[in-house]
Formats: structure tokens, C-alpha cells, sequence
């Protein structure tokens, strides 16, 4: 499908407006009506830590469950996987399992740690389908940021045999489909930005992922999602603001023009107006969107989503969002950092 800009809220990226957002969109704090959930599960095990994630079902599933799994910002250096977007917009209720996986931080384990990590997660998933009662050949992954990053670096990696260590070896770590919001494709570009201007803010971000070994180029390479594209990678969607001043809306583009390239189907929408997260990015027409993009490769005979069923922020936010901020704000301050 063609580029397309979709209005959005002018959102400009201040220390003011990310800190709104942070109180904005927060996560939900108690948990969901109709929701059960599985927390802290054990995936692996790597440099003496254990690797959890979360699992979220429907109490009452209605056969074998379609699976998204978040992936959470935060600069590879911070985030949450209590963050869950999938879940705080309602898309168990929608019929999905929604995993929300925590991974090695680049303060404890440099890159590949995140994406070895991301693909243990995967192959646990599958390894327990029979248990949850999930579909494990019907996965799709959606992350925000170092999120986006590492997930189409997931999609696109299958092939990588390196970056598959830990449990459940005999399950492959591929997926069906991915969302990509605003996350960085290929490094090049943006380490000749810090070379240009050494206050760049995602400096200490992309330099903590490497722990500062920004000459080692093959490593940086091999990093970005757009150098393992091949005709075989799943479908995109691809998320991003036009004033995005962190991670800029080109690294969307070359990841969708290197796709398209090869004949894999991929959407990117941008958002007028938005920044490095926002509002923006859970309006009922971008969520629409998402649920859309997810129906039609992970649910079988999937129809649009009924009009009116995508949800709004509830209006008393004080009872139904917690304290810790959603990763779209809290990418702000660790990138800024």
C-alpha cells in the first residue's frame, strides 16, 4: 500500500508535552474485567537474570487465541514491560493473547542481548502454546520505539541463527506480522547525525546499545532491521510523526522503501503533527488501524472491526491510569537523558 499521512494531534516535543503525555497515557493500574492474567512468566535465564514476560487471555477464549506480543521503548536503556500498550487499549478483549515481554536492559548486556532476548520470548510462547491455549503459528509482534526497533529487527531476522540462544531451540523465533512505531531501521544515518552534532538526543541512547563502540561497523550493520530484509519477511505496518526530532521519520521511510523493494507487503503511515510518540498514536483511528492490520494476518476469515468499537482514553484518568508513564512519554526522557 501507498504512503499515507494521517492528521494527528499537533503534539510538539517539549519537556511540557511529554510530561502531560506522561500523566496522559499512562498504564492501567488494576486489572481488566474479563481479563486473566499470567505474570512474571519465565522465558530464560541469561548473565544470572531471569527473563520474564507477561501473558494476558480472555477468561472465556473462544477457541485457540492469536497472539501480540509488546515490546516496550525506552531508549534499549529503561521501559517497562508492566507498559503494555496492546493490553491497555483492549486488544484482549478483542480476541487476542497479548505478551508483554521484559528483556536484558543495555545497562546490564550490550546488543544482541534485546533481540536474543525477543526471540527466547518467542519460541517460549510457542513452546507453551498448548498450555495458554494460544495459536502459535498466528503471531505478531508491535513495539514503540526501541520497541519498533527490536521488533522488526525480530521480523526480519528469522535467518540470523546467531541470535537464537537459550531455551526451546526447536521452535522457531519467526512471526506472522509486525507493527512498528517510530523505531530506528538503520544506524548509519543517525551516528553521522551524533557526529554532526554531539548533543543529538538519542546519543547516549545508541551509544549504551553498543557500550560505546561506535567504530565496530559490521556490528552496527548488522543492528539496523533494513540490512536483513528479504522478500520472506512478514508484513509491516509502520508508524511515525513527521516531527519526530528523536528518531527521524526517514528511518521509517528506508525500512519501508527496502521492504517494498523486495515485494513484502508494508504500510507506512505517518502522522502529521506528531512527535516521537503521543497521543497521537492511541487515537481510536491509528488503534483502528493496528487492530485492522492484526485481524487480517493473525485471525483466520478476519472481518473489519465493528465502527464504534475501538476505545477512547477512559475521561477519569485518575482511576484508571497508575503513576509509572507509557513508553511514548518515557522514551522522551531517556532518550533526552
Amino acid at each position: 500500500m501507498k504512503r499515507k499521512v494521517c492528521s494527528g494531534i499537533l503534539f510538539r516535543h517539549s519537556f511540557m508535552g511529554a510530561l502531560f503525555f506522561l500523566v496522559f497515557l499512562a498504564s492501567i493500574a488494576q486489572a481488566q474485567p474479563g481479563v486473566k492474567s499470567f505474570k512474571d512468566l519465565e522465558y530464560g535465564a541469561a548473565g544470572g537474570k531471569k527473563l520474564l514476560l507477561d501473558l494476558y487471555l480472555p477468561e472465556k477464549p473462544e477457541g485457540k487465541l492469536p497472539v501480540i506480543v509488546w515490546i516496550h521503548g525506552g531508549g534499549w536503556r529503561g521501559g517497562s514491560k508492566e507498559n503494555c500498550l496492546p493490553r491497555n487499549l483492549g486488544f484482549v478483549s478483542f480476541g487476542y493473547a497479548v505478551a508483554s515481554v521484559g528483556y536484558r536492559l543495555s545497562g546490564e548486556a550490550p546488543f544482541p542481548a534485546q533481540i536474543e532476548d525477543c526471540k527466547a520470548a518467542i519460541r517460549f510462547l510457542k513452546a507453551h502454546s498448548a498450555e495458554y491455549k494460544i495459536d502459535k503459528d498466528n503471531i505478531g509482534v508491535w513495539g514503540a520505539s526501541a520497541g519498533g526497533h527490536l521488533s522488526a529487527l525480530l521480523a526480519a531476522s528469522s535467518d540470523v541463527k546467531e541470535w537464537d540462544v537459550g531455551d526451546h531451540l526447536e521452535q522457531s523465533g519467526s512471526v506472522k506480522a509486525v507493527c512498528d512505531y517510530y523505531g530506528p531501521s538503520d544506524f548509519s544515518p543517525m551516528l553521522e547525525r551524533m557526529k554532526e552534532n554531539p548533543n543529538y538526543n538519542t546519543h547516549t541512547a545508541i551509544s549504551g546499545l553498543f557500550r560505546g563502540n561506535l567504530e565496530d561497523h559490521d556490528k552496527i550493520k548488522k543492528a539496523g532491521p533494513v540490512s536483513h530484509v528479504t522478500k520472506d519477511d512478514p508484513p509491516f505496518l509502520i508508524v511515525h510523526g513527521d516531527r519526530d526530532a528523536l528518531v527521524p521519520v526517514s528511518q521509517s521511510e528506508i525500512l519501508y522503501d527496502a521492504l517494498k523493494k523486495v515485494g513484502v507487503e508494508a504500510d507506512l503511515h505517518i502522522i502529521k503533527g506528531a512527535a516521537h510518540g503521543g497521543p497521537a498514536f492511541s487515537s481510536p483511528e491509528i488503534v483502528s488501524l493496528v487492530r485492522s492490520f492484526f485481524d487480517k494476518h493473525l485471525k483466520k476469515s478476519a472481518a473489519p472491526p465493528p465502527q464504534g468499537t475501538t476505545p477512547s482514553p477512559p475521561k477519569d484518568h485518575s482511576s484508571q491510569f497508575k503513576k509509572k508513564g507509557d513508553d511514548h512519554a518515557f522514551d522522551f526522557f531517556l532518550l533526552k537523558k
